[in-house]
């Protein structure tokens, strides 16, 4: 009878010992499972990364840099060491002023296009780029001897004349401050000695270099639409002068009415 209840009570206790072993291992499971979960929820996400493409975070946009306006150089190394042997004629200057401005060639007087510049000591000197530009003319010519016509922007030409070392060609680029002769003579002016013969031309026309030395292309135009403006002034001036009906006081004046 004891064995009888001694078989009973083990096999009781293995029918429980198996499903225990189960719900334990699905317990553990469940619980392992829940534990990875959470920390997965846990790990920080990469942030994500909105940026356009083929642009980069606290990239600063790029600002186009402008270039420094270049102002009108006078056509040498160093001002401080040349004069202006002949001045610009200018025809508004006085009659004294005019006198000092003409050159003298063949028994005629020329007005002076340009500024002569020599050395104070008479030697010869390098002569320089007064401009960035392109070089449009390098030639000899018989009267003027070597010269150099160099192109800028907004129709301005400078001009270089009584050289001799040329050494710039037709076609090429140029740097303001750029050596590209060196002072010479000339048959045009020989009293001037060694020197450059030096001139601005906008859109054609001659202009006193000196008046725009230090200052930017765009004050020959500035000074080009004052004259035009003056010039118009001038022309209206003359036309009402002219026209006898503009001094003619109205006949209908001082009419009694009937």
């Amino acid at each position: 009878m004891k064995e009888e209840n001694k078989k009973v009570s083990k096999l009781f206790r293995k029918r429980w010992v198996v499903p225990s072993i189960y719900l334990l291992s699905a317990a553990l499971i469940l619980t392992g499972v829940l534990w990875f979960q959470s920390k997965t929820n846990d790990i920080v996400q990469p942030p994500v990364d909105e940026t356009k493409p083929g642009t980069a975070v606290n990239e600063q946009q790029s600002v186009p840099v402008q270039q420094a306006v270049e102002q009108i150089a006078m056509p040498v190394l160093d001002p401080n060491a040349v004069e202006i042997a002949k001045p610009f004629y200018d025809f508004n200057a006085s009659a004294e002023e005019q006198e000092a401005a003409l050159v003298s060639y063949n028994d005629e007087y020329y007005p002076n296009k340009g500024v002569d510049i020599a050395m104070k000591n008479g030697e010869s000197f390098d002569v320089t780029a007064s401009l960035s530009g392109t070089v449009v003319k390098a030639e000899k010519d018989p009267l003027f001897g070597y010269v150099v016509h160099i192109q800028h922007d907004r129709g301005v030409v400078t001009v270089y004349q009584s050289l001799k070392d040329v050494q710039v060609k037709t076609g090429d680029t140029v740097k303001q401050g750029q050596v590209i002769a060196k002072a010479g003579t000339n048959e045009f002016n020989k009293e001037a000695g060694v020197h450059v013969h030096f001139e601005i031309r906008k859109d054609g026309q001659a202009v006193n270099p000196v008046a725009y030395f230090d200052q930017p292309l765009s004050a020959l135009e500035a000074k080009e639409k004052q004259t035009e403006q003056q010039e118009t002034n001038q022309n209206k001036t003359n036309e009402q002068e002219s026209d006898p009906s503009s001094t003619v006081p109205d006949a209908s004046i001082g009419m009694a009415r009937t």
